[in-house]
């Protein structure tokens, strides 16, 4: 396990925990006489102007959160794809197949799920996506709160299935949940972008000059009509991996970011998202096709698409299974992939943006009980004596 490896997972674990803090107080508090303020919090108003009214961005706290907090997390993401890709856990193809095979079963089999569960239904059908997502913050916590229980070759196959996942999910919401596009902006978006590949081509080596063409970017890509975190991820993959002296700018990017994401950033959106007021909730809202669909893509779609995928893969000789680990633990670790909180939260707001509340009610019950439901059954299989 490399140096990276090891640092990647204190930070994940410890922010993990943080993570669960803030969702759990989230949902207390929306449920106690402090709702009013809980909501009024997610609506504090924020506005940046640039150059009188040429540039006026004016959005509520809730929206600041997912559209340029999430692009510095989405940024962070960025960074961690090009290390594994270039230098790490998925430089080779022999290394890279197994996590790579399994994300793409874990991203169809609970997507099916859903379509099932609401194929009826047009609107509901577009959070499809919802359930496709692994929260890696989550799932590595629990791992690493059961030590030695885990081998590490699962923890390694956990974060690069989780990496791949993401980079799934990014392209998903480029594909499927942009709004109606602004050509000019998008124009201004890809020449950000092609600034970003002459500096790279040119050798320069400072973060900083990219970090401020991808701030331009961010600003263009928000206007387009595309999802804006897509420019963090954009903005990521350019920065150098290596300085010429011995040094890389990406990864000491990602070491300096990994803490203010894991313990502010994840956190501050758990908060602003997670929570929702129960008063009035019965089997019905449980019992939703959204809900459902949701809640058991993640409990048994990620756990069946994962493992099944990975699976037939050993079998056919294609792939070898994490060493060190029994297809018990592995499928436990398949399990856990089902805890899906950050990003099904996100891709559930873009899917159900501007429609009723009821949606997003549905969306936070079947993300937090099927996250839940996942986390605590995938714990408990790895908890087991290996056998």
């Amino acid at each position: 396990m490399t140096p990276g490896l090891r640092r990647f997972f204190a930070s994940e674990s410890a922010g993990g925990i943080v993570l669960a803090i803030a969702a759990m107080l989230a949902l207390v508090i929306s449920n106690s006489p402090w709702a009013g303020a809980y909501e009024a919090f997610n609506a504090l108003p924020g506005e940046v102007r640039i150059g009188g009214d040429w540039l006026v961005l004016k959005k509520p706290l809730l929206v600041w959160v997912n559209d340029l907090w999430m692009a510095i997390f989405f940024f962070l993401v960025g960074l961690e794809i090009k290390r594994e890709f270039v230098i790490g856990e998925l430089k080779t193809r022999a290394q890279a197949v197994l996590p790579a095979v399994a994300a793409l079963g874990g991203m169809v089999v609970p997507a099916l799920i859903y379509a099932g569960f609401n194929h009826a239904h047009r609107e509901a059908l577009n959070g499809w996506a919802i359930p496709a997502a692994t929260d890696i913050a989550f799932a590595l916590g629990i791992v690493m709160l059961l030590g030695s229980r885990v081998p590490a070759s699962l923890k390694v196959f956990l974060t690069a299935v989780a990496i791949i996942d993401d980079l799934g999910a990014i392209v998903v919401i480029a594909l499927f949940y942009t709004q109606q596009l602004s050509l000019t902006m998008l124009a201004g978006a890809g020449g950000a972008l092609f600034v970003l590949w002459l500096l790279n081509q040119w050798g320069v080596k400072r973060a900083d000059v990219y970090v401020l063409v991808g701030l331009v970017m961010w600003v263009c890509v928000l206007k387009s009509g595309v999802h804006a975190t897509l420019a963090g991820v954009a903005t990521a993959l350019f920065i150098p991996m290596d300085d010429g002296k011995g040094g890389s700018p990406a990864e000491q990017l990602e070491h300096g970011l990994h803490p203010w994401v894991a313990f502010l950033i994840l956190p501050v959106f758990a908060f602003a998202n997670a929570g929702v007021s129960l008063a009035g909730i019965g089997l019905q809202d449980l019992a939703h096709p959204i809900s459902l669909g949701i809640a058991l893509g993640l409990l048994l779609g990620k756990a069946a698409g994962v493992f099944g995928s990975s699976w037939l893969l050993i079998r056919l000789g294609l792939a070898e299974r994490p060493s060190g680990a029994n297809w018990g633990q592995f499928f436990g670790v398949c399990v856990l992939c089902g805890i899906g909180f950050t990003m099904s939260l996100f891709i559930g707001g873009l899917a159900f943006a501007g429609l009723d509340a009821s949606y997003e009610t549905h969306v936070k019950l079947g993300v937090l009980g099927g996250s839940l439901l996942s986390g605590a059954l995938g714990a408990w299989i790895l908890s087991r004596p290996a056998r």
